[in-house]
């Protein structure tokens, strides 16, 4: 267990891609364990755009990390995604494999940006509040409380996965 993804959509119908992104997911042998809640959340890092629709889901696999990053990419490019752009039909991100540490071509895990990014820490800390960073030893909990991001991530109350 403890295989996290973070999900998020700004483009067109954001919240019928998370929903078909997870249940694309679940046919492509990952099994989703927890779903938390979707947060609307601005643009990080990027130009102006519409706000993005995010979540957090811990799952179970017997994939490996690198086909488990070739199935997500593979979601993407069936519900649209263009690369390289800002903007996102779906973007799905491995931020935890369990307590692997690896940095291979395209893929590191953890997610190297994640203990900076409210957008996955918000969701995540909703579903693994105690789950333990490998590089900084520290739980979600923690990493949140110490992330430097102020950007806005409101929890969506009507809309639950």
């Amino acid at each position: 267990m403890d295989v996290y993804l973070g999900l998020g959509s700004n483009l067109g119908d954001r919240l019928n891609y998370l929903l078909t992104s997870l249940e694309m997911l679940s046919g492509a042998g990952v099994e989703i364990l927890q779903c938390s809640n979707i947060y609307t959340t601005e643009p990080v890092g990027i130009a102006a755009q519409d706000d993005f629709l995010n979540l957090a889901v811990e799952t179970k696999t017997s994939l490996p990390p690198e086909e488990l990053l070739h199935t997500c990419q593979d979601i993407e490019e069936r519900l649209g995604r263009q690369r390289p752009s800002a903007s996102r039909t779906i973007d799905i991100d491995l931020l935890y494999y369990r307590s692997i540490r690896l940095s291979k071509g395209n893929l590191e895990i953890p997610h190297p940006r994640l203990h900076h990014r409210r957008f996955v820490l918000v969701p995540l800390q909703e579903i693994a509040p105690q789950f333990i960073d490998p590089i900084r030893n520290q739980t979600i909990t923690s990493l949140l409380s110490r992330c430097p991001d102020c950007s806005r991530v409101s929890r969506l109350d009507r809309i639950r996965p």
